[in-house]
């Protein structure tokens, strides 16, 4: 606790966090989804691997290259389509961006989604767009939207019982916007034990499933005990419904199940073999990647494995695109290769599928889409007298990449095409975020009409249960 905090302030802030705590765990009164009970049906994939690309990864600097032009001082930044060459991949006349070679030579194993539009709200925030694309509900709502992880955990279950059916590797909640972060990350209505559990660093995935240092297993299990009567005599105890209350009792014993495991030995990466680990270790990504291997191979439902948002690192480019692209893609082109190898070869991609994702976009000249520009968040001049300059670093939201593999995808395939001149827009199947999440829901069995009913209304996976699979992506 935080003792300069002052007595109002306490109050505040506990009143905060039992608000919370209610909201995220809202009773489900009514199941009104006709479809209960046959999630899972004919499905294509039993587990999904969500890489997050936080920031906004330029598509031209990455999959989707454009014409290269080399830096010159003084030079117009208008000129300026790629500031990569490019190379061939596995597919015959598909280039990537220079750095994404080893992603490139697993492409025959995968699709290429080139034609992903992001949402326009108005002027262009991080956090805003990251929760639209985990949600697929534009903020604000009135509830507390579940995370894509969260649905697919309520509706499958675990895959294997000891293992988190949602699991979050990469994300801090210490630094740039925690709190706006923190609001997607959650199992929301749907209540806790379907929320996150939460991997900030992969290389000390074995502290979270073991108990704090200097305590034993008899009085961490006292704790157990002690935390359910916390419940039962907190606001939620008291205000809360039944649901609620089973809920985070549930979350607590998933963990205490997970503690005394075998498959707890996953979470130790310092068993992996070293030519393996090495490949992997290109940073907390990397590890990541490996992570979500060894969980996948344990039994694991979902997870994110994140490049982490902190504003101005990673794909945040507001300056230096260039040269932080550089650093960006040594963290993410051996891994993500690997990844994909390492679970073909082991007979798990079939059922597995991986999606490689950003909220949006980057251009050097246009904020938000052509025929919807708005505020400029960036001082970029029009002649680039500095290398810092040289790069893609407004928003762009009518163009992005994606990337998807195994668990019912088509193999070397390519969907969807955008401009090659600027503004290098989506000219040929535009894919918006509703049909991404019911392309996923579809190949686990997921009915597109599953729906609770909050505040007397149904509340879909997507909004209004409007939105459809792109079936053209499927096998």
């Amino acid at each position: 606790m935080n003792i300069q905090w002052n007595r109002r302030e306490f109050l505040q802030r506990a009143s905060a966090a039992t608000m919370a705590a209610l909201a995220a765990g809202a009773p489900i009164s009514n199941l009104l989804t006709s479809c209960r009970g046959k999630a899972g049906a004919n499905s294509s994939a039993d587990t999904v691997i969500l890489l997050w690309m936080a920031g906004g990864m330029a598509h031209t600097e990455t999959f989707d290259p454009k014409a290269y032009t080399p830096f010159e001082k003084d030079m117009e930044g208008n000129r300026v389509l790629s500031t990569f060459k490019s190379f061939p991949t596995k597919l015959d006349g598909i280039h990537f961006s220079d750095g994404l070679q080893s992603i490139g030579q697993v492409m025959d194993k995968g699709t290429l989604i080139r034609s992903y539009v992001a949402a326009d709200m108005g002027h262009i925030l991080h956090s805003r767009h990251q929760y639209h694309w985990h949600t697929c509900y534009e903020p604000p709502q009135t509830v507390a939207a579940p995370h894509m992880g969260s649905w697919i955990a309520k509706e499958l279950g675990p895959k294997n019982p000891v293992i988190p059916a949602f699991i979050d590797i990469g994300q801090r909640f210490t630094v740039g916007e925690a709190e706006e972060l923190k609001a997607f990350h959650t199992a929301g209505f749907l209540g806790n034990e379907f929320g996150p559990f939460f991997i900030p660093d992969p290389s000390q995935g074995l502290e979270s499933v073991r108990p704090p240092v200097g305590m034993d297993a008899k009085r961490f299990e006292r704790r157990n005990q002690l935390y359910n009567e916390l419940i039962n005599n907190s606001p939620v105890g008291e205000f809360g419904s039944d649901y609620q209350r089973e809920s985070l009792k549930r979350s607590m014993e998933q963990a205490y199940a997970l503690l005394n495991s075998p498959e707890s030995k996953a979470f130790d990466l310092s068993t992996e073999p070293k030519k393996s680990y090495d490949i992997y270790n290109t940073g907390r990504f990397g590890l990541g990647c490996l992570l979500a291997r060894r969980l996948t191979e344990q039994g694991a439902r979902f997870i994110s494995v994140t490049t982490e948002y902190e504003p101005f690192k990673g794909w945040d480019t507001h300056e230096n695109g260039h040269t932080r692209l550089q650093d960006m893609k040594k963290q993410i082109d051996g891994p993500i290769a690997q990844l994909i190898k390492d679970l073909d070869e082991k007979g798990l991609l079939d059922r597995t599928m991986v999606v490689l994702a950003s909220e949006f976009s980057r251009d050097m000249m246009v904020e938000g889409r052509p025929d919807a520009k708005v505020k400029e968040q960036v001082a970029q001049p029009d002649i680039l007298s500095d290398l810092k300059f040289y790069g893609m670093h407004r928003h762009f939201t009518d163009g992005c990449s994606m990337l998807m593999f195994g668990g019912g995808i088509k193999k070397g395939f390519v969907y969807g095409k955008t401009a090659d001149e600027r503004p290098c827009k989506t000219i040929e199947n535009p894919v918006k975020i509703d049909g991404i999440h019911q392309t996923i829901y579809h190949a686990l069995g997921i009915p597109p009409d599953t729906q609770y009913e909050i505040e007397k209304r149904p509340f879909y996976t997507t909004p209004d249960g409007k939105g459809l699979a792109v079936k053209e992506l499927l096998i």
